[in-house]
């Protein structure tokens, strides 16, 4: 059997139950259903029940593993939150089958068990539920990943086509494909160029996620004149892993902000595996030992491998001109 087989197995079926919960809540739920975090960064129904399934799934295969998660209950407890506390309940056992059917009380509990603080000892898992990415981290390296991503066209060349795609990485096997429906994958890798000029970006959307005035001061040294892939999840890292695009920045907006180890795990391996390279704007490996954010790095850079080089020579001779 496969290194992180069962991981594997189980990583999946819980990302694939956990898009079902988003695919359900892109296609019915209206704005105002929608709550703000303190760090401004949406909170839907779907992050509590996506958080509570794929929870719910690791602790029963792997008890003894802890999940860093996004959330936390507390907007979901007493009486302020029994309206959204419905909605959670209502959502989550909405995709389980009969026997998986869970109470509000284990709903709560699974959720947060998403609280580890990291670190760079043993297993532990990281879980974005909102953009559904699931990664294992062992000893502080990233060693699966898996992703589902409800909106992305399985193909994009067919952008009104059906959408929905897991996808699928385990460290030195290779990156894989498949459709929400379908059973078989199919390898993916990184597009087949080596010059900058024939690369595309694949950014937010939101200007707030990263810097679009330097993203296009980059594209303009590395004579990059293809208009940009735009969206605001990180399914940009499966993108790029495809070959829809070919770089993906994520810029600092400001000198305090720490990235989120879950942001990033499974989106690291994922482009590693599929033939490119991810670091920070000083060229550092991503360090997913330190906790529950990227706090000794600044930024993201994941591009082709074939023109890694000169992509973080442009980042870094944009950043380096603002600081004069």
């Amino acid at each position: 059997m496969a290194l992180y087989a069962k991981e594997r197995a189980v990583a999946i079926q819980a990302v694939l139950q956990a898009s079902k919960v988003c695919q359900s809540v892109f296609q019915h739920l209206v704005a105002n259903e929608t709550l703000t975090k303190n760090d401004k960064s949406p909170v839907t129904v779907a992050d509590f029940s996506a958080q509570a399934i794929v929870n719910t799934y690791l602790t029963q295969s792997f008890p003894e593993d802890p999940i860093v998660g996004e959330e936390d209950s507390k907007d979901l407890r007493g009486d302020v939150g029994k309206i959204l506390r419905e909605k959670v309940f209502s959502l989550t056992n909405g995709v389980l089958d009969a026997q998986e059917k869970l109470t509000e009380d284990q709903i709560l509990a699974a959720i947060d068990r998403g609280n580890y603080a990291g670190g760079a000892k043993g297993r532990h898992w990281a879980l974005d539920p909102i953009d559904v990415c699931l990664a294992l981290i062992v000893d502080g390296v990233v060693q699966l990943g898996v992703m589902g991503t409800p909106n992305l066209p399985v193909n994009a060349a067919e952008p009104e086509g059906p959408r929905g795609s897991l996808f699928v990485a385990v460290r030195g096997q290779g990156a894989f494909q498949r459709g929400f429906h379908e059973t078989s994958e199919s390898p993916i890798h990184f597009a087949d160029i080596d010059d900058t000029k024939k690369a595309t970006f694949c950014e937010s959307v939101e200007a707030g996620h990263s810097s679009h005035g330097d993203a296009a001061a980059i594209a303009n040294l590395l004579g990059i004149t293809r208009p940009s892939i735009r969206m605001d999840s990180q399914a940009k890292y499966c993108s790029i892993s495809r070959g829809d695009a070919d770089i993906y920045l994520r810029l600092p907006t400001s000198k305090s902000y720490e990235e989120k180890i879950w942001d990033h795990a499974s989106g690291n391996v994922l482009v590693t595996e599929a033939g490119g390279k991810v670091t920070d704007v000083q060229g550092k490996p991503l360090d997913f030992s330190v906790g529950r954010t990227l706090a000794k790095n600044k930024g993201v850079i994941a591009a082709n491998a074939n023109i890694f080089d000169q992509v973080l020579a442009a980042v870094q001779k944009v950043l380096a001109a603002k600081e004069q």
